[in-house]
């Protein structure tokens, strides 16, 4: 079935196509349109269930009121609840989100990049992949409102909403000692996104504080590709290492699932047998038992925080570059409990 054109709904108002333009585009008060007039057009626009084409549209106001979203991974449940908040607050202000995930695929993440902007996207929210870097100073150049969440370009200068990661793996690997472990393990991906580097030198600056040791066996990389049999397949020979580790700290939710898998097939029991901490919370850790302590995220304050910062630079000029680098939660539950 054809969609409904503004030529459709001249020809039942008996107006002309720029009439109609200016009630659809708000602009009826400005061009001295009657109220009467902008009903009628209102209600044959119902009728014939008018959907506006918003390329088309953007082409000739310069406006689509709409924020393209790119994150990793929107069946994640830190970016898709990320993604809930943005949308929420997006709309409040009149903007439309239309997301998608780069699955950490730089291919994927500039194919995507130019979709949005062919889509002609107001402004953009991205978490950028490693060799994003020049496609967001291209957009920077353009002047496109743009922030950066979760991760960013330690050296370029750009708006971004990210946690503390240094001071979160700190933490969580320092809480982990003080409960008497003597060998934590880390498990991580095989990246060199800003935030796992902040992540890993965290936790080897917990260990020297605290007089421990980094052994290159405690230390464990896993693809970000991997399959989910084959990660639980490496956490399960890493944690048949000697010495084994006594307690693992896991930098991302997923990586931490794997983990209690690998765990359960090796009849491995938390926390009597092995101490466990994973960055990033997800339900699964609350509901499991024993429930595993955490690094939380602020993730609504990420969200509302990444969106008061579009807004601002779509509404004003000159525009101003923000860095807000928020503090993440220890979350102490039973999985870390004391060996003293």
């Amino acid at each position: 079935m054809k969609n409904a054109s503004i030529k459709d709904i001249a020809a039942l108002a008996g107006v002309s196509t720029t009439t109609i333009s200016f009630v659809l585009n708000g602009k009826a008060a400005e061009k001295r349109i009657s109220k009467e007039l902008v009903s009628k057009i209102e209600k044959i626009a119902k009728k014939l269930n008018y959907t506006p084409n918003q390329i088309a549209r953007g082409l000739r106001t310069g406006k689509t009121h709409s924020i393209g979203l790119m994150v990793e991974d929107i069946s994640n449940p830190f970016f898709g609840s990320l993604a809930k908040v943005i949308e929420d607050e997006a709309d409040k202000h009149g903007y439309k989100l239309m997301y998608c995930s780069t699955e950490n695929n730089e291919t994927r993440a500039r194919d995507l990049l130019k979709m949005l902007e062919y889509r002609q996207m107001d402004g953009f929210i991205i978490t950028p992949t490693v060799d994003l870097k020049k496609d967001i100073e291209l957009l920077v150049q353009q002047k496109k409102p743009l922030v950066l969440i979760d991760r960013y370009f330690p050296d370029y200068d750009t708006s971004y909403v990210a946690v503390d990661n240094y001071k979160g793996a700190y933490e969580a690997v320092s809480f982990l000692i003080a409960q008497g472990h003597k060998n934590v393990g880390l498990v991580t991906i095989s990246q060199e996104q800003v935030q796992m580097k902040e992540r890993y030198r965290g936790y080897l600056d917990a260990l020297k504080d605290h007089g421990q040791v980094f052994r290159k066996g405690s230390l464990l990389r896993i693809p970000f590709d991997a399959a989910r049999k084959d990660a639980v397949h490496h956490i399960s020979e890493f944690l048949q290492r000697e010495p084994r580790p006594d307690a693992l700290f896991f930098t991302t939710n997923y990586l931490g699932i794997y983990g209690l898998e690998s765990l359960r097939e090796l009849g491995m029991r938390i926390p009597e047998d092995i101490g466990m901490v994973v960055f990033d919370d997800h339900d699964l850790f609350r509901l499991y038992t024993p429930a595993i302590t955490v690094i939380s995220q602020p993730i609504t304050e990420i969200g509302k925080l990444a969106v008061d910062m579009l807004i601002g630079q779509l509404s004003k000029k000159p525009r101003k570059h923000h860095q807000h680098t928020l503090a993440p939660t220890l979350m102490v539950r039973a999985s870390s409990k004391s060996k003293k």
